[in-house]
């Protein structure tokens, strides 16, 4: 039976606040870590942070400061540490200044809007969580006007491709503005495009998409491709099952 103080070497980088998990396991394969003096390749290894000397490119790994951030971002900018083509990722937005942080999930390149990051990865882990229930707001642009009857087949939850299912919490019209609907989506699961491949599901295409709110968080205050310190207050709500009340959200085409 393993210590409750022990844990694996990649888990401990990333418990740091140092590297994603997925990062902390290439910088370990790469040998970039040792372990009481030894270099170590296997990022399963077990160890006990508590006693066991960890180093990191030649540092002695020291909890860092938890950073928590609400970031605007813009349409166009990849949610990546790096991108092979050279495109603009939201690691350029925040700039040199900012520590190590990782997103709490992923907006696609054409989506807009509220992106949590952190290095805190018990928090951000509690956020993905789908049995954590927190609300992801959506505001989509339809390509068409969408009845009544569209929005209640929406409401009820729909079979996807690959096998998935959608139940969103709720789906409702905010306005029509000439040819095309808006529609309010949310969501608390964290499928991959599910926004846009539930209204597929229904006949529909995405013109437009914006996260509006995460759980108890909104994009009130921020301009598109700023950045926020998420408040100590804030933060308690994501685990209090409560949420503010949205402000209102400008359309713009």
């Amino acid at each position: 039976m393993k210590s409750k103080s022990a844990m694996t070497l990649d888990r401990v980088l990333s418990r740091f606040g140092l590297a994603s998990r997925s990062e902390a396991r290439e910088a370990i394969l790469s040998g970039r870590v040792k372990v009481n003096g030894r270099v170590i390749r296997d990022p399963d290894l077990w160890v006990r942070p508590a006693a066991d000397a960890i180093h990191l490119d030649g540092k002695r790994l020291r909890r860092v400061r938890k950073v928590y951030l609400l970031f605007y971002k813009p349409k166009g900018i990849i949610t990546s540490h790096g991108d092979p083509e050279g495109r603009k990722t939201v690691y350029d937005c925040l700039g040199a200044g900012v520590p190590w942080v990782s997103p709490v999930g992923r907006l696609d390149k054409d989506t807009s809007g509220l992106l949590l990051l952190t290095n805190d990865t018990d928090f951000a882990d509690h956020v993905m969580d789908p049995a954590s229930k927190i609300p992801k707001t959506y505001l989509v642009k339809a390509n068409t006007l969408v009845s009544d009857e569209c929005i209640n087949r929406l409401s009820q939850g729909m079979e996807l491709k690959r096998g998935d299912r959608a139940e969103p919490q709720s789906v409702r019209r905010v306005e029509d503005r000439g040819k095309y609907s808006w529609l309010e989506i949310v969501l608390t699961e964290g499928k991959n495009r599910e926004v846009r491949r539930l209204l597929e599901a229904v006949g529909l295409k995405t013109l437009k998409l914006v996260r509006t709110r995460i759980g108890p968080c909104t994009l009130e205050g921020l301009q598109v491709g700023q950045f926020r310190i998420l408040l100590p207050a804030e933060r308690s709500l994501f685990y209090a099952g409560k949420t503010i009340r949205d402000s209102r959200f400008e359309i713009h085409d």
